[in-house]
Order: structure tokens, then C-alpha cells, then sequence
């Protein structure tokens, strides 16, 4: 019996993958349905109302499970909280989950497996599995740095951000510059007195449609070397928006695709009309002055921190994760422990277009691995030995990723998805017929 923590999209996607090849396994999650942070009552949620899928629907969903056809091709986050619960009941997953359920710890037991606690109305109860497939998320632990001084009104995370409403009549102030830190400063436009954004570096701005169509749809049909693709993609970018500093921001400091682009068709239109104001880097705060890197200094009343998230399973040892040092644990396809066989972390994974079916595969790759290595079969054993023998290597495709902690889980998509196909063609070519998914 094997152990699934969490029921938003990968949990579900590893739930389902377990089920196709007849895993028995048991599901837990903290809240009282499935859909992880995409269900904004979730006290786990990091959802704010006017929240919307950043890729479009037909680039990300299951394609085991496609979304309704028809639909708004980004849609908002009440339509995929019912796309997930649909997915849950379509394959009768909820039957595997212990719902309103909270993993409190999970240790090794010294003979491979492992012994995992969990609370449920007040109630403590510890199970034996003989493997565990974590995955509770990467985007609910909120990064919340100090400010270089004492600010007199009041700070927030965007984790904590839901409405509007919070900016009704303030001076407000942004840190960062992410997807969700442009989302919110376009939602405050409409409420508060005056909108800052605190930028400390340059990021590239994609809008989210060109010529009518998801930007995410577009191109792709030729493979170009990387260098080209980060040039020639570069330059059409500045010829559909332009250049950051044409709106007064700064310039990125490293090539297109290094780092995650900020996906927005309403921020740059706030800025150049001047709704919204850019600043840099915060220097100083007192009181409710803040002074920036530039010299210059404003009054503000909030100061919404769109700083990003941190890993984080609190119920787990670090050590038994391979996690020493960075921000992220050192994993064999961000998922297999080289040290612990039987443990395995779903969804620790960021690529630009990978969309919930990129990480369906990853699902249905570990599923694989775990029939075959258990059957004592060449295909596992052999990918087995293959993690054993991983020594940090990262698929960047030889993208030139930032040494940032948001980037330190970040693959390159194509390459990721050839390695998770060639293993999954390889765990299949002995995997009898009797054993093959209906």
C-alpha cells in the first residue's frame, strides 16, 4: 500500500496513475475536497478572486480529461476547481482520499518503508506504507523577507491577498514583479488611491494573446537551436510591447527563458497610463515613507509583498528529501531520492509549458517504475540504478537559468518530457499484456 499526500492537480494526476496500473495506495488531504490551492475555501489556498489560469486551457489540462469546449480560453479559477473535482469524481478517486485529513509526520520505519501520522478531528492515527508519494505543492509557503526598517501601516503577503477591496481609498506598494504580483496591481488600480510596483530586477512581459490567439499556442511547430529561439522570441516581444524601460522599468539582465516570464496583457497598459507607478528596490522604511535604491521616496499605507513562495514539507526530515543545502531537495527528475527508495516528491517541478498533462506523464512515469521495480523487472532495476548513480545533474536544455530559489526546481520542457518519454517507453517494453492499463 502506498501513501499519495494531496489532492490538488498533481496529487490527483498521481492518484489516477496508481489506480491505471493497479497500485493500491491511500490519498490524504487537509481540506474537505480536492483541488488544492485552485479551490479558493482550501485554507491551504493561495487564490485571490479574480484569479485566472496563466496558460491556456487546451496547453495545460489532462488530456485524459480535456476541459469543456467553448469555454473562455483562460479560465478563472471557480471553473477549475469544478474541473478538478469533476476529474476526482470522473474516476472515482475520491473513494482512495481521506479528505479533511493532515499529514503531521512521516519517518522511515528501517526496513523501507514508512510510518505516517495524520489528524483528523483531533484524532491522531499512524499508518504503515511501504512507499509515499509526496505531493502537497510548491506555492502555499509564502516567502515573506524583512523590510529594511519599521513600516507604521500595514503589510501583507499576496498568499493572504483574496479582494480588492483590502486597497479601497490606500497608497499601496507591491514588492516583485511575478504573475501574481502584476494580477494584483491590476486588480488595485480599480480601488486604491495611488499603485506602486517595487521592481528589483528586469523581467521579459509576454502578452496573453497575440493575434487572437493564447500567445501559449503559437510557434513551436519548428525546433529552432536555443540560441536563435531566445533571440528571435526576444525581439518579437519587443516588437508587440516593447522594451521594460519603454514603460520605466528595468531591462532583464539575462536572455529570454532564463527566468519564468510574466505572462500579462493589462500591467504594462496601467503603467503607460500611468495607473500605475514603477519603482526599484526598497532601501529604507520609516514609517510609512519608503525610500528606494533611486533616491526617491513615497508615502504608503500597505505594502503587499508578491515575494513568492518557498518548498516546504514541514511533516518530513530535510535529510531524507536529499535536501542539504538550496531551495530545493537534489532529485533524480526532481522526484527520486537516490538514497530512499521508496519515496518520491510529485509536481517539485516549474517549465514553461508543461501544463498538468507534462506532469500527468511524470506521474505515469514514477507508477511505472514502481510496478516494474516491485515486479523485480530489468526496465526498474535498471532505472533504479540510474537514480542511484544521480549526481545532481538538472535538465536545462542548456538554458542558463537565474540562481534564484523560484528557479531552483526550474527544467527546460522539451528536455524534461524526452527523459520522462524515453523512460516510460522503457518501464512499458516489459510490462505484460495482462498488466497494461485499460
Amino acid at each position: 500500500m502506498y501513501a499519495v499526500i494531496g489532492a490538488g492537480p498533481m496529487g490527483l494526476a498521481t492518484a489516477r496513475n496508481l489506480q491505471k496500473y493497479g497500485i493500491p495506495f491511500v490519498g490524504f488531504e487537509l481540506n474537505s475536497d480536492v483541488g488544492g490551492l485552485w479551490d479558493i475555501d482550501n485554507p491551504h489556498s493561495t487564490m485571490y478572486e479574480s484569479a485566472h489560469l496563466i496558460s491556456s486551457r487546451h496547453m495545460t489540462e489532462f488530456a485524459e480529461f480535456p476541459m469543456a469546449k467553448g469555454g473562455a480560453p483562460y479560465p478563472h479559477h471557480s471553473e477549475l476547481r469544478q474541473y478538478f473535482r469533476d476529474y476526482a469524481a470522473h474516476f472515482k478517486l475520491y473513494d482512495h482520499y481521506r479528505l479533511n485529513t493532515r499529514v503531521t509526520a512521516l519517518e522511515p520505519d528501517g526496513k523501507g518503508g514508512w510510518n505516517l501520522t495524520s489528524e483528523c478531528d483531533g484524532k491522531e492515527t499512524t499508518d504503515h506504507f511501504q512507499g509515499v508519494l509526496i505531493a502537497n505543492g510548491t506555492l502555499h509557503h509564502p516567502n515573506m523577507p524583512e523590510l529594511p526598517g519599521e513600516f507604521a501601516g500595514e503589510v501583507m503577503h499576496s498568499s493572504q491577498y483574496r479582494s480588492p477591496e483590502v486597497f479601497e481609498g490606500k497608497r499601496v506598494l507591491i514588492v516583485g514583479c511575478g504573475n501574481s504580483a502584476c494580477d494584483i496591481a491590476v486588480d488595485a488600480v480599480h480601488r486604491a488611491k495611488s499603485v506602486d510596483l517595487s521592481v528589483r530586477r528586469g523581467y521579459y512581459f509576454l502578452p496573453k494573446f497575440i493575434g487572437g490567439r493564447p500567445t501559449d499556442t503559437l510557434g513551436g511547430a519548428v525546433k529552432l537551436p536555443r540560441p536563435l529561439k531566445q533571440r528571435l522570441d526576444a525581439t518579437l516581444i519587443k516588437m508587440v510591447v516593447g522594451k521594460p524601460s519603454d514603460y520605466g522599468l528595468p531591462e532583464p539582465d539575462y536572455k529570454m527563458y532564463e527566468s519564468h516570464p510574466v505572462i500579462n496583457s493589462l500591467v504594462l497598459h496601467h503603467i503607460g497610463h500611468g495607473d500605475i507607478a514603477p519603482r526599484r528596490d526598497i532601501k529604507a522604511v520609516d514609517g510609512h515613507t519608503v525610500t528606494f535604491t533611486t533616491g526617491d521616496s513615497a508615502d504608503y499605507d500597505l505594502i503587499l509583498m508578491a515575494t513568492g513562495y518557498h518548498l516546504h514539507y514541514p511533516f518530513i526530515d530535510k535529510q531524507y528529501l536529499n535536501w542539504d543545502q538550496g531551495g530545493a531537495p537534489s532529485l533524480y527528475l526532481n522526484i527520486f531520492n537516490p538514497k530512499q527508495d521508496s519515496l518520491f516528491v510529485m509536481g517539485m517541478i516549474e517549465a514553461a509549458g508543461l501544463g498538468w498533462e507534462g506532469r500527468n506523464e511524470q506521474a505515469e512515469m514514477v507508477a511505472l517504475y514502481i510496478k516494474q521495480r516491485e515486479a523485480q523487472r530489468a526496465s526498474g532495476l535498471a532505472m533504479q540504478e540510474k537514480i542511484h548513480h544521480f549526481g545532481g545533474e538538472r535538465l536545462d536544455g542548456g538554458y542558463n537559468y537565474l540562481e534564484l530559489e523560484r528557479m531552483a526546481y526550474y527544467v527546460h520542457k522539451d528536455t524534461y518530457k524526452k527523459a520522462i518519454s524515453d523512460h516510460i517507453r522503457e518501464l512499458k517494453r516489459d510490462l505484460p499484456a495482462s498488466e497494461q492499463p485499460a
